[in-house]
């Protein structure tokens, strides 16, 4: 039986070095830090909406903010398990709540569709600042999750660089909801969305390249 030489073998492990384990309750710490540094970015450039404590936010602020948290917790999970790939490792929580979330511009356009208020979508004079700044404060997320997926090995780096900007769009728009207080239903459903669909496509074109191994 033919054995490797000891200098060869001495050679091959000289330059290995000491991995510090990627803990999944680490990498929630750090999108949660990041979410809070947003959060609190958003309070002190554009100050909370005070209204929702008082009562004034309609139902559709809670179900459409609700679905943007949740959204982004299942896509952060899903990002954070990526980045250590195992069997049985599947984003079947991101996959259904990006199902659930997709049915509020859906409802949205069904309904102002048939009362003939869909106009109402391009008119409306706050939309395109909203997106703007949903998209902007999803940055420091992004990043965060950017920086997790290149200290692992993703197999799928596409499909986490999607997940990564669908979490980190949810995150941001959330964050930037919280300042929001147009609580209409069509305000909500295409200008509040809008940021995840960004961050989607530019999760997939950036982050496959930074995080390859």
């Amino acid at each position: 039986m033919n054995r490797l030489p000891n200098a060869l073998i001495d050679e091959l492990v000289d330059d290995l070095e000491p991995v510090r384990p990627m803990k999944l309750a680490h990498g929630i710490g750090l999108v949660a830090l990041a979410a809070l540094v947003t959060i609190g970015l958003v309070e002190l450039l554009d100050g909370l909406w005070r209204g929702i404590l008082a009562g004034e936010a309609s139902a559709y602020y809670f179900i459409a903010n609700g679905m943007l948290g949740l959204l982004g917790a299942a896509a952060t999970l899903a990002v954070l398990r990526m980045a250590s790939p195992r069997v049985g490792n599947t984003q079947e929580g991101a996959r259904w709540a990006l199902a659930m979330f997709a049915l509020l511009p859906a409802v949205a356009a069904i309904t102002l569709g048939l009362q003939g208020r869909l106009q109402q979508i391009g008119a409306d004079p706050y939309g395109l600042s909203c997106f703007l700044a949903g998209s902007g404060f999803s940055l420091l997320t992004f990043g965060a999750l950017t920086a997790w997926l290149r200290r692992g090995a993703p197999v799928s780096p596409t499909r986490a660089g999607i997940y990564t900007g669908i979490a980190a769009g949810a995150i941001g728009s959330f964050s930037y909801g919280l300042a929001c207080p147009i609580d209409t239903l069509g305000h909500l459903a295409t200008w509040h969305t809008l940021p995840v669909v960004l961050g989607a496509f530019a999760g997939r074109a950036v982050v496959p390249g930074l995080v390859r191994w």
